[in-house]
Order: C-alpha cells, then sequence, then structure tokens
C-alpha cells in the first residue's frame, strides 16, 4: 500500500513551470497552477501546495528528464524533502496511450496521472553529488573543443586536395585556435585529475575501473556518470542494455524474422567508448585475444563478437565495482 495520498505533476520549461496535483487520487478533480522557473516560483509552490493540504509527506512528486530546467526544482523540492521521481518523457508518452492535443497544463496533468497509476513501481529520484555535475559539465566542454578541432584540422586537410594556397593560410590562421583548444583540453584534463584525487569515493572506483584491460580514464568517467557512482543498475545486464550492448530478439509469427538488434535508445556515446575499449581489449588482453580470434574462425561475425567483447567489459567492470577489488588478469593456456 502506498503511503502517497496526493500526486503532483511537474511539466517544466525555461522560463515557467506548469503544476497539477491530484488530490486524494481524484482524477477528475486536479488542481493546476503556474509558477516562474526559479528559486521564489519554487517557494510559491510550496505555500501552494500547502494550501491544497499537499505536504513532503502524503505526496509524491513526477516530472521528466528536462536538463537544466528541471535541475532548480528538483534542488530545491529536495530540500522541501519531497519524494522525486524523474521519468522519461517516452516512457510518459507511451503509457498514456493515444492522446489528441498537448499543452503544459495538460502535459504536467499526464506526469501527474501517470505517477498516481504506476505509484508502486515509482523510482524515488537520487540525485548526483556536486563532484559528478562538475565531471559530466567537464566532459562536455571536453567534447565539444575535441569536435571543434577536429573540424578544423578536417577543413585544412580537405583545403589542400584543391587549393594548397589556400589550405596553407588557413592553416595559418587556425594555429593559434588550435593551440588555444589544445590548451583548455590540458586544463580540462587536470581538473577532472583534481576531482578524482580529492574524492575518497570517485578514486576508488577510477582505480577499479580503469585496472579492467581496455578501459580507458574518459569511459571510467563516463561509466561514473551515467550510473551515478554505479548506484543507478543492481544488475550487469541492466547497464549493459543501457550501454547498447545487449541484443534482443525481432521475431513475430512464421513472417518477421529479423537478426537480434540492440534497442534504439541505448546511450549511443557510452556504446562508442565501449567499441573503443572492445578494440582495445582484443588487442592487448590475451583471454579476449583467444575468444576473439576462435568466434572469427568459427564463422561469426567481427561485429558480432566485438559486441559479446563490449558486454564482457561491462560485467566484468561491474563485477569489480561489486567485489570491490582490482581487476586480475588471467593467464591463458
Amino acid at each position: 500500500m502506498s503511503k502517497f495520498k496526493h500526486f503532483l505533476g511537474i511539466d517544466a520549461s525555461k522560463e515557467y513551470f506548469d503544476a497539477v496535483v491530484i488530490l486524494d487520487g481524484i482524477k477528475e478533480k486536479p488542481v493546476h497552477s503556474q509558477f516562474v522557473n526559479d528559486y521564489k516560483g519554487i517557494k510559491s509552490l510550496y505555500k501552494w501546495l500547502k494550501e491544497q493540504g499537499s505536504t513532503f509527506e502524503n505526496t509524491l512528486v513526477c516530472l521528466e528528464h528536462t536538463g537544466m530546467y528541471g535541475k532548480l526544482i528538483i534542488k530545491y523540492l529536495m530540500v522541501y524533502n519531497f519524494s522525486l521521481w524523474v521519468e522519461m518523457s517516452l516512457k510518459i508518452i507511451k503509457s498514456i496511450g493515444i492522446q489528441r492535443g498537448k499543452n503544459d497544463k495538460v502535459d504536467a496533468e499526464r506526469i501527474a496521472f501517470y505517477a498516481m497509476k504506476n505509484v508502486e513501481e515509482s523510482i524515488t529520484y537520487n540525485p548526483p553529488r556536486t563532484e559528478i555535475d562538475k565531471i559530466k559539465n567537464l566532459l562536455s566542454l571536453r567534447e565539444k573543443l575535441v569536435d571543434t578541432k577536429s573540424c578544423l584540422l578536417r577543413n585544412a586537410k580537405e583545403l589542400k586536395s584543391f587549393d594548397l594556397e589556400v589550405a596553407k593560410f588557413s592553416e595559418k590562421l587556425q594555429k593559434n585556435t588550435i593551440k588555444g583548444i589544445d590548451l583548455d583540453l590540458k586544463n580540462i584534463e587536470r581538473q577532472l585529475d583534481n576531482i578524482i584525487k580529492e574524492d575518497e569515493n570517485l578514486c576508488r572506483i577510477y582505480k577499479i575501473v580503469t585496472s579492467v584491460i581496455g578501459i580507458g580514464r574518459v569511459t571510467t568517467l563516463f561509466l561514473i556518470c551515467y550510473t551515478n557512482e554505479f548506484t543507478m543498475y543492481s544488475t550487469p545486464r541492466q547497464l549493459a542494455c543501457y550501454a547498447g550492448v545487449v541484443p534482443f530478439e525481432h521475431t513475430s509469427g512464421k513472417s518477421i524474422r529479423a537478426k537480434p538488434k540492440v534497442h534504439y535508445l541505448a546511450n549511443k556515446k557510452l556504446k562508442k567508448q565501449l567499441h573503443m575499449c572492445a578494440l582495445s581489449a582484443i588487442k592487448h588482453d590475451p583471454e579476449l585475444k583467444l575468444y576473439f580470434n576462435k568466434k572469427v574462425e568459427e564463422g561469426k561475425s567481427k561485429m558480432l563478437v566485438i559486441n559479446n567483447v563490449r558486454n564482457k567489459l561491462v560485467h566484468r567492470v561491474c563485477a569489480c565495482i561489486r567485489e570491490n577489488k582490482i581487476f586480475e588478469k588471467r593467464q591463458v593456456a
């Protein structure tokens, strides 16, 4: 039996957020209000809820993942001790069925109804620590700088095929920019190292994960961020599914017989990182190298075997974290 009597749905945007509360589970009489998306607005929300008899003890708050737009709401509602459920927007949409029309008020009402209907499956939101947010922001900035540098170098290289003089002029102009990007990347790496060194738990996790052959520093940081320090997934298979390294059957009756494939909602960034890790592991880990060669000789597709290696790496990382042990390299006979 759920302890919640009231269900609050919030639809957040940049400037405002709409709030709809279903009182005593009576969905026919939802109460709606709109607030400014800042500290004063959230304070007004708290007072408004109090007037409705909705408190942190009897109310489940549900909102969608909206990136930075929902950060302030989550932060202050947690200060007020509310139970928060931060859910995927696609999951909410698909659970409701066919709907006609939409606006912010209607969306907030649908979120509140979703929370009431699925209260037994609700997952209390566990916010990442400040250190994890810092790592996320630094990784995001690093990725943008790397992409910018690659774009500049690629442009100069392509120009050489058509106009050598213009290419040299372009390289000369870009030289200082690329130097500046390289300097910024070094500073980011330094800051990431400092965050890891100064935090005991992050330092422990970092040492364990990087001990797995093939897993590098950037992939380790991505894993730490996306799993909230390995607290979001209870089994290695769940994490492997999220990372897009578990293929699922796709058949129906006699006519549909597609090859097993990974889900399109998988985390593409993590999947890409794990792909590079798998290639490195096949090269440097004797056990995985032997496994790869054996399966390829048996006629298996190379991409299928590489995906299996990615899956193995995820399971190795999770096993090491679970046992709190450094990975031990196995001897191959």
